[in-house]
């Protein structure tokens, strides 16, 4: 797990090296229409292009309206075996031979924390690189992004870009410096997307920077990378592409989510479901749903590996721009409250609730919820899943999305069915309900959720409660 800085000298020759590759901003242009979204792709995509930019106007006063466009971006992806030829050995020999110097970081945590995230920022603030290599997973991906963004802003406070409230929520005003992230892990999907996530410690919550200006610059997707990759690995790592699918895939809206914003550099990276990220979403649930058991069981099934890292790097792309919901904001107090939990398969020094797994136990019963805000979609997704929903009432839905996913994980073999399994018991949910609270980026985009924070506890506690055990 390796993240190497490219050192200020010969800073013309090292850019060279990244010649090919291109960094793409955003679309500036606000103005994509005013479509009547609904949750179907035929009629998403129809009335996108039919309503165009007719009659299309941008209030002053954007309190309590409704969005009414959204953005896609991502990094450019590379995919294929063999395609870290082009990156981390190639680059260094090619660093080497034209004398350029560079300097390697790995003392990266597994699922960081704000203090190893510090420490690889101080390294970084004092090597002062010119570009940035990132070879690993996640966590590898996401020091990475901090890294990079808080040398570039070295005056900084270290909450000041922290999503709102546990941080500032300041918007990053400039663009950072080139990144390539090479995943060695099949499930965060951070080569994709502008969040960067972290434990901050003492408030005992996982939270994180979004934006877009974080994205890599490139993404290598090798699956000969992934190949090591411990069973207990594979499963949890895809069970994070499982939740990123189903979330992106059933999250409010774009169309439906306030406040609009009065700059488009305002608008957030999780912007909720539109047309496009739905595209990826589905098809990353569907290769997840066939490939992930393959992977788990058979650690030479170069196919199911190799359709496993697709999966997440598509299902990035998907919630990179739609964003995920209660699953993940719920895992944040799961994984920061950890009593001493470590997971089997593990080979860290300290105790670990791996990020799949803990947003993964919560899924049935989530899912369950959310289902009443859109049966249609719910129901599409139990399909997936092998369901015949040819008799299946709208009214329904949850439940057989729910029983669908359980039976899944029960699939997977020895994973933790509900929090119970993890240390936590019902007299911790008011502390994890307490500890959800505060995740509003993600809590604005899960359907049925009640926008009021006092029903909206108990909402979440009834969510906990049902996660005990499934």
């Amino acid at each position: 797990m390796v993240v190497a800085c490219v050192a200020p000298t010969a800073r013309t020759r090292a850019l060279g090296l990244l010649r090919t590759v291109q960094y793409t901003h955003p679309p500036s242009c606000p103005c994509h229409g005013q479509p009547s979204h609904h949750h179907n792709h035929k009629h998403s995509l129809t009335n996108l292009f039919k309503n165009g930019n007719r009659g299309v106007t941008t209030p002053t006063d954007h309190a309590g309206m409704k969005e009414y466009a959204f953005e896609m971006a991502a990094s450019s992806i590379r995919f294929g075996p063999g395609s870290t030829r082009e990156s981390m050995k190639t680059a260094i020999e090619a660093l080497e031979k034209e004398g350029i110097k560079y300097e390697i970081f790995s003392d990266v945590r597994v699922e960081p924390k704000d203090y190893s995230i510090k420490k690889a920022i101080e390294f970084s603030k004092r090597v002062n690189g010119d570009a940035y290599l990132a070879v690993g997973g996640g966590s590898v991906m996401d020091t990475a992004k901090l890294m990079n963004l808080y040398t570039c802003f070295p005056e900084a406070d270290f909450l000041d870009f922290v999503n709102a409230p546990l941080g500032k929520g300041l918007p990053i005003t400039k663009s950072l410096r080139p990144l390539i992230c090479v995943p060695t892990t099949a499930g965060t999907g951070s080569e994709t997307t502008g969040t960067a996530i972290f434990d901050l410690v003492d408030k005992k919550a996982k939270t994180g920077v979004a934006h877009r200006v974080l994205k890599p610059t490139l993404g290598i997707c090798d699956p000969l990378n992934t190949r090591t990759m411990p069973s207990a690995v594979h499963a949890s790592s895809g069970l994070d592409v499982l939740c990123h699918a189903l979330e992106s895939y059933t999250a409010i809206p774009y169309n439906e989510r306030t406040p609009r914003p009065t700059n488009p550099i305002l608008r957030p990276a999780y912007q909720g479901a539109n047309p496009i990220s739905d595209v990826f979403s589905f098809k990353a649930l569907q290769m997840t749903i066939k490939y992930l058991p393959r992977a788990v069981r058979d650690p030479d099934d170069f196919e199911a590996q190799s359709q496993m890292l697709l999966a997440a790097t598509l299902a990035g792309v998907g919630f990179g721009n739609a964003g995920v919901h209660l699953c993940h904001g719920m895992s944040y107090p799961i994984s920061g409250g950890n009593k001493g939990y470590k997971h089997k398969g593990y080979d860290v020094p300290h105790s670990i609730i791996p990020h799949g797994v803990s947003v993964a136990v919560t899924a049935p019963a989530v899912f369950r919820f959310t289902a009443a805000s859109n049966p249609e979609r719910h129901l599409a997704a139990a399909e997936a899943f092998g369901v015949d929903i040819s008799n299946v009432r709208r009214e329904d839905a949850g439940e057989v999305l729910s029983e669908a996913l359980k039976k899944f994980l029960y699939g997977l073999g020895d994973q933790p069915k509900g929090i119970q399994d993890l240390g936590f018991n019902s007299g911790d949910i008011a502390g994890l309900v307490e500890g959800t609270i505060p995740q509003r980026r993600v809590l604005m985009l899960a359907p049925n959720l009640n926008e009021d924070v006092t029903p909206q506890r108990e909402e979440l506690s009834k969510l906990f409660e049902d996660s005990l055990a499934f």
